[in-house]
């Protein structure tokens, strides 16, 4: 390896010690650019890789909510601003209890190369809170992203930082986030937040478009092989906005999606989710049970016997 990324790579374990995900991700990025760094030997001189692997900024911040009994709960928020370099932070917010300082850091990296490799001006951030959504009524929901913007709404905004959806929080929570945000600052700043219904500013299409793109591309790279996508069966991992769009855009050209799984199980219907009544059910439900006069096999436990062709890993929301 590459003395420089070696280098590298030492000062950030030792940094981050405690960090497995966010060095796990760091290695595995700077390890691929080894080609590039050996090309040119004067990245090191101004520290290029020292600056990649630093975020600009970290953020971190107690969450205080009241649940529909009266009682009082705190969790802890972050965001990571990595960089801005081609222009505001762009990244997600996940709710999830496995958020940590860890976890944000390592998506937040990822994030900076996802963004640039979109060709926009933007940058990467990723954020988020060990808060559990499932279980909670929407009453609760909405007053922790409530008082997670709270805390947050300073360091955000159109021009600054564009936080969107992620694990655990979709539309209705970033709904919620931007009305508080709206609240506080008294300016209808519709960039401050993606992913919004569209009556507040939000984009049409924007909950398929992210499933929609991932089989675009295997579309093409089916295609580089001579194939085509038509008949094809897809086992899914994860399920959200982009599960459904997979699911949605799969059965429009001729494929389907057998098999899906969620964190509290899984489904495997062998006909496929290739149907407007499955699809309207899958997209509504927030619990693993059979579709109503549907045959399928539910389960808490993944299956690796669902016959597929491809598998296909998808963020849950």
């Amino acid at each position: 390896m590459n003395k420089y990324i070696e280098r590298v790579l030492a000062e950030t374990k030792a940094k981050n010690a405690n960090e497995p995900e966010f060095l796990q991700t760091v290695e595995e990025v700077l390890s691929s650019l080894e080609p590039v760094i050996d090309a040119h030997p004067e990245y090191e001189k101004a520290a290029l890789l020292e600056r990649m692997v630093e975020p600009e900024r970290v953020i971190e911040f107690r969450v205080t909510w009241e649940d529909d009994n009266h009682v009082w709960h705190v969790n802890r928020g972050y965001r990571v601003q990595y960089n801005a370099a081609l222009g505001p932070y762009k990244g997600g917010i996940r709710f999830d209890p496995s958020v940590n300082l860890s976890i944000v850091k390592f998506l937040g990296f990822e994030q900076v190369f996802k963004d640039a490799m979109t060709g926009l001006p933007i940058g990467g951030a990723k954020g988020g809170s060990d808060f559990d959504p499932r279980g909670k009524s929407d009453a609760e929901i909405m007053r922790f992203c409530q008082a997670f913007i709270t805390e947050l709404y300073r360091h955000i905004g159109q021009d600054i930082d564009c936080p969107a959806g992620d694990l655990g929080c979709g539309g209705r929570e970033i709904g919620y986030m931007y009305g508080q945000y709206r609240r506080i600052v008294g300016a209808a700043e519709f960039g401050a937040l993606s992913g919004k219904a569209v009556c507040t500013g939000g984009s049409i299409l924007r909950p398929e478009a992210t499933g929609y793109g991932a089989v675009y591309y295997l579309v093409e790279a089916l295609a580089h092989d001579g194939e085509s996508i038509e008949g094809k069966r897809i086992a899914m991992s994860g399920y959200g906005n982009v599960g459904w769009g997979i699911m949605k855009k799969a059965a429009e050209l001729g494929a389907k999606v057998t098999y899906f799984a969620g964190p509290d199980g899984y489904i495997h219907d062998p006909d496929g989710v290739c149907t407007e009544e499955k699809l309207n059910y899958i997209l509504e439900t927030t619990s693993w049970r059979c579709v109503p006069t549907i045959p399928c096999t539910a389960s808490p436990t993944p299956t690796s016997s669902t016959a597929s062709s491809f598998p296909t890993p998808s963020a849950g929301a």
